[in-house]
């Protein structure tokens, strides 16, 4: 299968279609615009349906509407406009409904800049939304993985009936790179279920409703979504290890920054240093154990580094798989800065042995 070089905005809208996707609601914002973009030309061409929604809230809401008549179906947007979905979300979470969201993280706070930044993490990771729901979340360290991850990301969503978030930054969706797209044409519809709105001429009516005024449904619905996202944490872990398998430093980065990583050690490790990489591909839910491991495995009293495009939120979740057996230490930078592989590695040797 040959490859084809694209941006990965459009990469991903491509690779959204091959998934089966077949409705886009959204709106325009840098620095992920070319995803509606392209998906507006090629939604048509293949018998989908793309709509430029009025706003974020409106898109969010027209996605709702198609997850519940049981359509593959997703929106994309950048930092403030995923804040104006959080409603929805929620929503679409106690509904049960599948569906997928990219973001392409942009600086913030408040309107920021459209350069790229990873400090949406809690946003995404935490659940941005009002009450007890969560989101499965996906972060690719290239456009060819991104391109992966999105069937992944429409699987997931119809397994869990669940809202799944793609978290790439602006770098990831404005670079070039070659892609193979491992599944031909449209990928398959959603499977048929027993709780999509579809009319209900000859069958039971359906309803899809997230409202509760009863405080033991409302209950039995957050212990249900609960059960739900443990055992995705049980089933759906993903992550990468690369470089010394018993490093006296290792480095925990994800999307970007675990790339610009990579480059940092392998120097290192040609001046002779022993340093690997913990990169999670699911920011939720996050390898705890598997990052426990790989600290584990490090010599008594190694440290570890923690590094981030913003002023550190993955951190927490570092400190929590560490369960206090090891110094964790932070690098990273926001506002749109990048930090280079010659400045990770600074960080780096300052903090070996």
């Amino acid at each position: 299968m040959s490859k084809v070089l694209m941006k990965g905005n459009e990469a991903l809208g491509e690779a959204a279609i091959r998934a089966g996707c077949v409705h886009f609601f959204g709106y325009p914002i840098t620095p992920q615009t070319e995803i509606p973009e392209y998906l507006c030309k090629r939604l048509p061409e293949v018998g989908g349906v793309f709509l430029q929604a009025e706003s974020e809230v409106a898109a969010i809401h027209m996605v709702y509407g198609a997850a519940g008549a049981g359509v593959r179906c997703m929106t994309s947007s950048s930092s403030p406009g995923i804040s104006l979905m959080a409603e929805g979300m929620s929503y679409i979470a106690a509904c049960e409904l599948p569906c997928v969201v990219i973001n392409m993280m942009r600086a913030g706070p408040g309107l920021g800049g459209i350069l790229p930044a990873q400090s949406d993490y809690f946003q995404a990771t935490r659940g941005h939304g009002h009450g007890d729901y969560q989101c499965i979340v996906l972060a690719p360290a290239s456009v060819q993985e991104a391109v992966d991850l999105m069937t992944l990301a429409f699987d997931l969503a119809e397994k869990y009936r669940n809202p799944v978030m793609v978290c790439a930054d602006g770098m990831i969706g404005q670079m070039m790179e070659p892609v193979e797209f491992r599944t031909e044409g449209r990928g398959p519809p959603m499977a048929e279920n027993d709780w999509a709105l579809t009319g209900c001429e000859g069958r039971p009516r359906r309803i899809v409703n997230s409202l509760h005024l009863a405080p033991e449904q409302n209950f039995a619905c957050n212990v249900r979504l609960k059960e739900k996202y443990d055992r995705a944490a049980r089933e759906e872990v993903r992550f990468e290890v690369y470089g010394d398998e018993r490093p006296d430093l290792l480095v925990v980065a994800f999307g970007t920054m675990a790339r610009i990583s990579k480059s940092a050690i392998d120097d290192l490790r040609r001046e002779g240093r022993r340093v690997g990489l913990f990169r999670p591909i699911t920011l939720n839910p996050w390898p705890y154990a598997r990052c426990r491991a790989a600290m584990d495995a490090m010599p008594v009293g190694a440290k570890v580094l923690d590094v981030e495009m913003s002023m550190g939120q993955m951190i927490y979740d570092v400190k929590l798989a560490a369960e206090g057996t090891r110094a964790i230490e932070f690098f990273g930078k926001a506002g749109g800065l990048v930090p280079s592989p010659d400045e990770v590695a600074e960080r780096i040797r300052a903090l070996l042995p």
